[in-house]
């Protein structure tokens, strides 16, 4: 097999295009404790000629969504060096964006859509308790009026933002999806042609640039060092870059919550909901959340990309009948949102569709500063002896721990 073309991106020293700062990563913390042990996985070993190769990449790859859900990914395409060049792409742009486009392309996630830029003010349109997060989300609207819809600043770099996007996605994304459809004991392009979404670079899904600023003392206790609430994530693949600042944690099987440590230039690979229910519980949706890092990077700013991939809007996610392992082995019906799913299957009840199911979860998203609903009696529950946040959506309720 030919080996897979690596990223090429734009020049970044083409005409028009005004001087771009390096990134600099930040210090990597010196606390080693209560940090994840995942697999890694080299991407190119897909390419190798040995089929012995390819089958023991598929074994590893196998254990580890099962087991984690969770993984790191290395050698897929994208040198260290045109990576930072897309962090320094990401910074250039909070350090330039005018407050005139922060207002026009303000989101609104009440639309079911992280589309636009986000104020450091909560996940709501109206501003709460300040939460020093910013981002800017491009989806379909973004790639498609980049004119209108993208900050000024950054529009003359908008040719190496979506070819890393088109590369990820076409790319690394597509050949994920081969070694899962394997797994599956299906053809390689089953989950690319019959379940990822197309018709722009990242499909009906989104790309991320976001920015966790230091919050003072009164928001880390209003939120109990949260940033972002436990969750499962809704769509496909979430592709997110290692940075040095540890902020993103794995609820692990011993049911507790422990870091994903630092790997310069690595991917961190995410199930989502819809490959967790399209396997028949054979995938792992694992629960994360972003919380405050360690006591040696409170200071620090946090700088993160992330791709998240979509399933096709109106698909409803079922499993995939045709899967050999899943006719041989059945479904792994005791965890996560594909337990609830099939519980509405067995009723004749048809489940949501993956954009129905996607854009209930935006809308409804609480902040963690919200005191009102982040307590007992509200979104919260004691279950088995932990504290979980209990939401439902068309009847299906989701727990996910605290």
């Amino acid at each position: 097999m030919p080996a897979t073309p690596k990223f090429n991106p734009p020049s970044p020293n083409a005409e028009g295009k005004p001087f771009v700062p390096d990134w600099n990563p930040p210090p990597v913390t010196k606390l080693v404790d209560n940090f994840a042990q995942l697999q890694t996985i080299e991407l190119s070993r897909m390419d190798s000629d040995d089929p012995a190769v390819v089958d023991a990449l598929v074994a590893q790859v196998k254990t580890a969504i099962r087991d984690d859900g969770f993984l790191f990914l290395e050698d897929y395409g994208v040198s260290l060096e045109q990576l930072h060049r897309q962090f320094a792409l990401a910074q250039y742009l909070y350090n330039n964006i005018s407050e005139e486009d922060k207002e026009r392309l303000l989101f609104d996630p009440d639309t079911g859509r992280w589309s636009g830029y986000k104020h450091p003010y909560g996940f709501k349109k109206h501003r709460g308790i300040p939460d020093g997060i910013e981002q800017f989300n491009w989806y379909p609207r973004e790639w498609a009026d980049q004119q209108n819809r993208v900050p000024k600043c950054i529009l003359p770099f908008m040719d190496e933002i979506e070819a890393f996007c088109n590369y990820l996605t076409k790319s690394v994304n597509r050949r994920l999806l081969a070694l899962f459809s394997r797994i599956l004991e299906l053809p390689d392009d089953y989950l690319w042609d019959n379940v990822q979404s197309h018709g722009s670079p990242t499909g009906e899904g989104y790309f991320r640039h976001a920015l966790f600023r230091p919050v003072d003392s009164a928001t880390s206790k209003c939120s109990k060092g949260m940033r972002m609430h436990g969750h499962t994530d809704f769509g496909m693949t979430t592709l997110l870059f290692s940075v040095p600042v540890s902020c993103l944690q794995i609820w692990t099987r011993n049911e507790e919550w422990v870091y994903v440590p630092y790997r310069p230039g690595a991917l961190v690979i995410n199930i989502g909901e819809t490959l967790e229910i399209v396997s028949g519980g054979h995938f792992k949706a694992t629960r994360h959340r972003v919380y405050q890092p360690p006591e040696d990077q409170l200071q620090s700013e946090r700088l993160s990309l992330v791709l998240f991939n979509s399933s096709v809007g109106d698909l409803r996610m079922t499993p995939a009948k045709d899967s050999p392992l899943i006719q041989r082995e059945g479904c792994i019906e005791e965890q996560g949102v594909y337990k609830e799913f099939k519980a509405i299957m067995d009723q004749g009840v048809p489940v949501p569709t993956n954009q129905q199911w996607r854009e209930i979860q935006i809308a409804e998203a609480t902040d963690p500063t919200d005191q009102e609903r982040n307590k007992l009696g509200a979104d919260q529950i004691m279950h088995k002896g932990k504290l979980y946040q209990r939401r439902e959506y068309f009847g299906v309720q989701v727990l996910l721990p605290v």
